[in-house]
C-alpha cells in the first residue's frame, strides 16, 4: 500500500485525488487550535499532519472515496476563551466537526461549549475530535458522547514512564519541573504518586511549577537545578517553555538525563542537538524510527510539502477513524459517526488501535526514546536536521498504559 503510494502518487496533487469524485461530500472539519503566536509552530504542524494524512488517505487504493476531508484553520492562539469564539464561528459556518489538540484548558472550553450546543441543538450535533490535550479528565470525569481523545492522556504516559524510569537503577535525584496548568499539575502529582510505589528510594529533590509561556529565562531554574544535584528531570512542558529550558541547560553544560513528553515538538530538538545526545528522552506514541512503522510516507510527504516532521500520529488515526466511521455509519451525521467510532478497533501505522468504548480514549502502544545520531537503521530519519533522531529504547504495549476509567457515558436518548 505504501510501496505503491511512493512509487507514484507522492507527484499527485489533492486536485488529482479528488478527480472521478464529483458527487463525493467535502467534510470540513474546523481545526480550533493557535497558529500564531508562541505556539502557533505546534499548531501549524498539527494541521500540516492532518491535511498530509488526508492527502494520503486518498491516494490509497482501498479509501473510501464518497467523502473528503478538510481542514479549515480557527486560530485560538491557546486560549479558552478565544477558542470559544472560534467554536461559534465554525458552528455559524456550518462544520459539524471540530479538532483540537494544544493545550487542555482551551480543551475544557471546547468540550463544555460542544456538549452544550448539542443539547441545544438537536439534528445538528458537533463532534470534537481531539488530537493532543493530555488532561485525564477529558476522559474520565469529564467525558462526552461526542468526544473522542487519538492521544495517550498524561496519566497513561506517566505510568509508561515510570515503569521505564523504575528499571534503571542510575536514577537517584529527580527535579519535576512543570508548567502550572492542568497537564503539568497532573504530571507532577503522579509522578511522584508512581515512583513512591515503584522506586520509593528515588528522592524527589525539586518541584517547580512554572507560568504558562511567561518564562523568557530559565539560567534561574537550571541553577536551582544543579544546586539539587539532580541526575534527573522530568518533564511535561512543551513550545517555547521547553525549548527555553532546553537552552539555558545546554549553554550551563547541565549534565542531567531529561525525560520528556513533547521533547520532538518544533524547536525542541533543534535547541538542545548534539548536546541531547543519550541525555534527552522522550515518552510517546510515536516517533518516524519505531520499529514496524508503516508510514515512511507521511515523513516524506511533510517535508516536501512543508519542509516540516511529520510529528503527529493522532493527525493520521483521526483521518483514518473519521473515515472509517462515516463508512460503517453510510453517513456523515455525528450523530450515527459517533456510535460507529465507538469501539472502532484498526491497524494504525504503529500498530492496533482501539477507541475504547466506555470513554473514548484511544489504547495504543506507547515508546520510551532516546535521542542519538543517525545511522541509517534503526534511527533512519533525524529531526530538524540536526543529524539527530528518536531510537527506542522500549515498547510498551497499551495494556501497560491502560487506565482504568471513571467515565459514565450519557449517551443520546431513545438512541
Amino acid at each position: 500500500m505504501i510501496a505503491s503510494f511512493r512509487t507514484g502518487a507522492l507527484a499527485l496533487t489533492t486536485a488529482a485525488f479528488l478527480a472521478g469524485t464529483a458527487h463525493a461530500e467535502n467534510v470540513k472539519i474546523a481545526y480550533i487550535d493557535p497558529v500564531s503566536g508562541p505556539l502557533g509552530l505546534l499548531g501549524e504542524n498539527g494541521l500540516q499532519a492532518f491535511r498530509v494524512s488526508e492527502e494520503i488517505y486518498q491516494a490509497r487504493k482501498d479509501a473510501d472515496k464518497s467523502n473528503t476531508l478538510e481542514f479549515v484553520a480557527f486560530d485560538n492562539k491557546a486560549n479558552p476563551q478565544e477558542t470559544l469564539l472560534q467554536f461559534k464561528a465554525a458552528v455559524d459556518q456550518g462544520i459539524r466537526y471540530v479538532t483540537q489538540g494544544v493545550g487542555s484548558g482551551a480543551a475544557g472550553a471546547l468540550l463544555d461549549a460542544v456538549n452544550k450546543h448539542n443539547e441545544r441543538n438537536p439534528g445538528k450535533e458537533v463532534i470534537y475530535v481531539s488530537w493532543g490535550s493530555n488532561d485525564p479528565a477529558l476522559t474520565n470525569e469529564k467525558c462526552s458522547f461526542w468526544h473522542f481523545r487519538m492521544d495517550a492522556h498524561s496519566e497513561m504516559k506517566v505510568e509508561a514512564l515510570t515503569t521505564y524510569m523504575a528499571k534503571d537503577p542510575k536514577i537517584k535525584k529527580l527535579y519535576l519541573i512543570n508548567q502550572n496548568f492542568v497537564t503539568g499539575q497532573s504530571v507532577s502529582k503522579l509522578t511522584k504518586e508512581y515512583l513512591a510505589r515503584k522506586r520509593p528510594d528515588i528522592q524527589i529533590v525539586g518541584d517547580d511549577l512554572i507560568p504558562l509561556g511567561q518564562v523568557k529565562d530559565f539560567s534561574p531554574y537550571v541553577a536551582k537545578i544543579r544546586a539539587t544535584g539532580a541526575d534527573s528531570i522530568v518533564t511535561s512542558s512543551f513550545g517555547n517553555d521547553l525549548t527555553l529550558l532546553i537552552k539555558a541547560a545546554k549553554e550551563a553544560d547541565l549534565k542531567v538525563d531529561f525525560y520528556t513528553m513533547f521533547a520532538n515538538a518544533p524547536g525542541a530538538p533543534a535547541a538542545m542537538g548534539a548536546v541531547g545526545e543519550d541525555r534527552l528522552k522522550l515518552i510517546a506514541y510515536y516517533h518516524p524510527n519505531i520499529e514496524g512503522f508503516t508510514g515512511a510516507a507521511y515523513t516524506e510527504v511533510m517535508n516536501k510539502k512543508y519542509g516540516k516532521d511529520f510529528l503527529h500520529l493522532a493527525a493520521s488515526n483521526g483521518v483514518e477513524m473519521l473515515h472509517q466511521g462515516f463508512r460503517d455509519a453510510k453517513s456523515t451525521d455525528a450523530l450515527k459517526v459517533a456510535y460507529a467510532m465507538e469501539g472502532m478497533k484498526f491497524k494504525g501505522l504503529t500498530g492496533e488501535m482501539e477507541m475504547r468504548k466506555s470513554d473514548h480514549q484511544m489504547l495504543l502502544p506507547l515508546y520510551v526514546a532516546n535521542w542519538t545520531k543517525v545511522n541509517g537503521k534503526d534511527v533512519k530519519y533525524d529531526q530538524e536536521k540536526t543529524g539527530y533522531g528518536w531510537k527506542t529504547v522500549q515498547k510498551l504495549d497499551s495494556y501497560v498504559s491502560a487506565q482504568p476509567t471513571s467515565c459514565q457515558m450519557k449517551r443520546p436518548s431513545g438512541t
